[in-house]
């Protein structure tokens, strides 16, 4: 598989927009198109390949499941691996020649694109950075109470933060990193210790991801228990992603019945204690 420089520069426009938050009110943008599941299908479409797309850029997710950036900090930037590290990840995979829908296929990708995501660290700070100059250059309109300007800084002026830290790094990373990757099937036979070294590596990192997620959703020892309940019905039954969501979905409508039923007895056992103040009030 090789990518051609309008296959590149197909991708280096989903990454200027999906590293745009506000495009949709975030919901089309970084929230959306930056995630590695749907940059997964982008990918595939692009190169030719959905089927291999989807399965890096499910591998992809796990590691950034719950990935999140408070106040503007992140540890890696989806943004890259969506439109890098997916399209080189199917790339090497191709090269390598190994199977689209076994383990090492997986490993291989998260590993491409937890490097890719660190990379694009640089990326994200560097956009911004310079979307600092355009807030200058609005201040200034403002102070001269040219407003119409502000349109401009708003709508114009960051697609060129966006085509200087996007679009021109994902046209160059990923058609100049095609070949390099295609390249290092020579350096790097299968049964080497560096691709060992990956699978191993790339085996490893969805368990970073869950424990995120874990620790930001998880209160209390209960509940883990929905948790054991679908990874032990996926290992022992080999449900597919249909069949936990919706094990999932009645997991969740019976933890919603119980707390509505635990927040209708507190607020009968509140108005009970008020009338009964009440009563004291009136014998007093």
């Amino acid at each position: 598989m090789t990518i051609s420089w309008f296959q590149a520069a197909l991708l280096g426009l989903f990454a200027c927009l999906s590293s745009m938050p506000g495009l949709g009110g975030t919901s089309i943008g970084n929230y959306t198109l930056g995630r590695p599941l749907v940059g997964g299908l982008v990918s595939g479409l692009i190169l030719g390949d959905i089927q291999l797309g989807i399965i890096c850029g499910v591998a992809m997710q796990l590691v950034y499941i719950a990935l999140v950036t408070p106040g503007g900090t992140v540890s890696a930037d989806v943004r890259a691996v969506s439109y890098i590290g997916i399209p080189l990840a199917m790339v090497a995979i191709k090269s390598q020649g190994i199977a689209v829908d076994s383990a090492d296929a997986a490993n291989l990708a998260k590993s491409m694109g937890t490097l890719v995501g660190t990379v694009g660290t640089v990326l994200f700070y560097g956009t911004a950075t310079m979307n600092l100059l355009w807030q200058h250059v609005g201040w200034k309109a403002i102070e001269k109470g040219n407003f119409k300007k502000i349109y401009q800084v708003d709508f114009l002026y960051p697609w060129v933060s966006h085509i200087v830290f996007s679009f021109i790094p994902t046209l160059i990373m990923c058609k100049l990193g095609a070949d390099a990757v295609t390249a290092l099937k020579t350096a790097l036979p299968m049964d080497g210790i560096p691709m060992k070294t990956l699978f191993t590596v790339g085996s490893l990192l969805p368990c970073v991801g869950i424990a995120i997620l874990l620790k930001q959703i998880v209160e209390k020892a209960t509940d883990f228990i929905p948790f054991f309940v679908g990874f032990t019905l996926a290992a022992s039954l080999g449900l597919n992603l249909v069949s936990c969501a919706v094990i999932s979905l009645i997991f969740a409508v019976l933890f919603y019945e119980i707390q509505m039923a635990k927040n209708i007895r507190a607020q009968a056992t509140t108005s009970a204690a008020a009338f009964d103040d009440d009563d004291d009030e009136e014998d007093i």
